[in-house]
């Protein structure tokens, strides 16, 4: 219910770590939680509190449309632990620069389609009441059908890049979690024989 209101307000929302394996913290807030920081969100345009022990989920970024993700630090982060954070920090920053391009380059070329097919047309960018003119379905769908086209590379490469970055992550999901299974075995052999 809280996270809904902080959610309508515009905020961030605490996302339950699923292991603090999982957990990560944003790009280039290592070293602020090595100091004992809370990771900085500069440029984020949210904070979690300094409290928290748990992963927060931003607003939608404005350029690239994807929400940023803050990850908790634990203070005992193992070596295979830091490389599972940095390995999800990895693909986050990726991943918004490849949306914030893409979707940047989408505007742009829209406007110039649009532009161009109204003055072939005759006609301004704004009609007479001052609203935006536009186009109709069938002249919208061929720019979308030859932007999708002249990007098909771009996408393709995406997609093989995001799935080797997940594969990575999913291998290291793994061994982090085999080795806390094994302490937590070694632990509890340990209580047993007590």
């Amino acid at each position: 219910m809280a996270a809904a209101r902080v959610l309508r307000a515009g905020g961030c929302y605490r996302r339950r770590p699923l292991s603090s394996a999982s957990s990560s913290a944003s790009s280039g807030s290592g070293r602020a939680a090595e100091r004992g920081e809370r990771p900085d969100s500069v440029g984020l345009g949210f904070r979690p509190p300094a409290h928290s022990h748990s992963d927060w989920i931003g607003p939608p970024d404005r350029h690239s449309n994807l929400r940023p993700v803050i990850f908790y630090v634990p203070p005992e982060e193992s070596a295979l632990e830091r490389r599972l954070r940095e390995a999800r920090q990895e693909a986050q920053a990726s991943n918004q620069r490849f949306w914030a391009r893409h979707n940047r380059a989408f505007r742009q070329e829209k406007e110039e389609f649009i532009y161009s097919r109204l003055k072939a047309k005759g006609l301004e960018m704004r009609d007479e009441s001052g609203q935006k003119a536009t186009l109709n379905a069938e002249e919208m769908a061929e720019f979308y059908k030859d932007f999708l086209s002249k990007n098909l590379k771009k996408h393709l490469q995406y997609n093989r890049d995001w799935y080797k970055r997940n594969f990575r992550i999913t291998f290291l999901m793994g061994q982090v979690a085999l080795v806390r299974a094994l302490q937590w075995l070694r632990r509890r052999k340990k209580n047993v024989e007590q």
